[in-house]
């Protein structure tokens, strides 16, 4: 009989499976679950948006794309970066659309890292960062983000982690658990510890779109940083087209000649219809992604004011679609108060710890949902944290 373990790479084995999909396989399958875990909106694409979809494929364009992607998809991005963020990028060289943010982010990995180089990557965070610079030989350096410091990423702990090694720093922002974003004032202060050095910044951007009380900055926007910055972005959050797996990425035009490169081997082209779809979106989809984010506003207040009143302390996200609130309080672990609640209450919501260090104390519950399912969650955790006294 074979063992496969002598004969799969090393890195892929010691590579634990993501601590966000083992709720949502639990909770499949249990009558009246609800589920706050799983980062997806529950909005449906918007009907023009699909209706472009539709009719690329009712026109035959199933073929293959260019492999940096259709020149007007590419030419859309440039001018949405531009109205939406003061980006500037052209559509020739510098800009690269992926099978998703998450190809996006391997391709940027794969394109700058040499065995043994070092990626500063603020936690807690999106569990993918470590696992894609572990499988590119890099070393993840993990850097504990502080709810006394809104989970920003300080000056003082970037200089501190930096090494001979460092090769990249991840911005995770606006940031998947917490909700923490990074203002320009914390951005400039990051950008004069890196000014001077060779060190690249990935700046993950999926969320952009989706900020509370104040307008994203990009770490490309500030002087003498755009050379220096990947951007990574896609349409998934935005307009809620998880499903169509379409990404970009934007940057200094041999890096994004690189990154192509290794998307011609790996990857041909990203989905043609979906690249149809997406110029839909980005040439009319303002009103969406406004009418989206003032509906998350409202879920957001509703479930932080939720889980203070319950006596969960809860950092106000100013970003994304997540609540992050604590549950020292509990005597439980992350893991533990998961674990009970989901077989308890029939709510999944997903331990801190899944996302690094700083996250055991506290778990990750979306509001991506329904203001129904809100309450009815909310009915439930009073009711379970009312067993545990």
């Amino acid at each position: 009989m074979m063992d496969y373990t002598k004969i799969m790479c090393r890195r892929v084995q010691e590579i634990h499976p993501s601590g966000i999909r083992k709720y949502f396989d639990l909770l499949q399958g249990m009558e009246d679950g609800i589920s706050l875990g799983i980062g997806e909106p529950d909005f449906q694409t918007p009907w023009h948006i699909r209706d472009a979809g539709v009719y690329a494929l009712e026109r035959g364009f199933t073929k293959y794309t260019p492999n940096a992607g259709l020149s007007d998809l590419r030419a859309a991005i440039s001018r949405y970066l531009k109205r939406r963020f003061d980006l500037e990028y052209a559509p020739t060289g510098e800009i690269l659309v992926t099978v998703g943010g998450s190809e996006a982010l391997d391709l940027a990995f794969r394109c700058l890292l040499e065995e043994g180089d070092e990626v500063i990557v603020p936690a807690p965070s999106f569990v993918c960062y470590g696992p894609l610079v572990a499988m590119t030989h890099g070393v993840p350096v993990l850097v504990e983000t502080k709810a006394e410091d809104e989970f920003r990423l300080t000056a003082q702990q970037l200089k501190a982690a930096i090494t001979p090694r460092t090769k990249a720093v991840v911005l995770p922002f606006p940031n998947n658990p917490t909700g923490g974003i990074m203002p320009r004032e914390d951005l400039e202060a990051l950008a004069e510890v890196l000014r001077g050095t060779d060190i690249m910044v990935i700046s993950d951007e999926i969320y952009a779109e989706l900020t509370y009380g104040g307008h994203h900055v990009s770490m490309a926007n500030l002087p003498d940083m755009k050379e220096r910055t990947i951007v990574i972005n896609g349409f998934s959050k935005a307009y809620s087209m998880t499903g169509w797996r379409l990404g970009y990425v934007c940057g200094p035009k041999p890096l994004v000649s690189a990154m192509t490169k290794l998307h011609q081997y790996g990857i041909m082209s990203a989905p043609t219809n979906s690249q149809y779809a997406a110029i839909e979106a980005l040439n009319e989809g303002d009103k969406d992604i406004e009418a989206m984010r003032e509906e998350y506003a409202g879920r957001r207040r509703f479930l932080v004011d939720g889980f203070r009143k319950l006596g969960l302390s809860c950092f106000e996200p100013r970003g994304a679609f997540y609540t992050f609130p604590c549950i020292k309080s509990t005597g439980l672990s992350s893991e533990e108060f998961c674990d009970r609640f989901l077989a308890d209450e029939r709510v999944a919501v997903i331990p801190g710890s899944a996302f690094g260090p700083g996250g055991e104390g506290y778990v990750r519950a979306c509001y991506a949902a329904s203001m129904k399912d809100l309450a009815t969650a909310l009915e439930r955790l009073e009711r379970f944290l009312n067993t545990l006294h």
